[in-house]
């Protein structure tokens, strides 16, 4: 297991740049590209849920995380936004995967610069008791989400 709390979110962070890598190379009218788009889609909202809950409230909480944890909220929506257009479109169709491509270039965006700018803001806001805590929380959290999600 991650012994950091950003270890954990790295781990999320490859998951998801995989599954956006396969998404954008999955061929249209198979099966695997519908199955690769759940996957992806279950990620992106068990890592997000988690993460805005506990590595991004708490930020909000300092005036040093105010403008970046804003600007990272709203990736996480333009994320979600092209996530339900994908959902709207024909899998099979060439609107699709230009969405799908938009999709993934947004997402490796994010997380470049959440791993290169935002981790290290943090890391320097939050007391190592809080990180300890956070990672625990974060953890659970995640887990749950996926549970929920594959519910569905």
């Amino acid at each position: 297991m991650p012994d950091t709390l950003y270890d954990a979110l790295r781990e999320s962070h490859a998951i998801q740049r995989s599954l956006s890598r396969r998404l954008v190379r999955s061929r249209p009218g198979t099966r695997a590209r519908i199955e690769v788009f759940t996957e992806l889609r279950h990620e992106l909202q068990a890592h997000e849920a988690a993460e805005e809950r506990f590595l991004y409230a708490p930020m909000l909480m300092d005036d040093q995380g105010l403008v970046s944890t804003r600007h990272a909220l709203h990736e996480h929506h333009e994320i979600d936004e092209l996530v339900e257009d994908l959902q709207k479109l024909d899998p099979d169709g060439d609107a699709w995967l230009d969405k799908a491509r938009e999709l993934s270039h947004q997402v490796h965006h994010h997380l470049r610069e959440e791993e290169t700018k935002f981790f290290q803001m943090s890391g320097k806001v939050l007391s190592p008791a809080q990180k300890t805590r956070l990672t625990t929380r974060y953890r659970r959290d995640y887990t749950r989400m996926h549970r929920k999600l594959a519910a569905e």
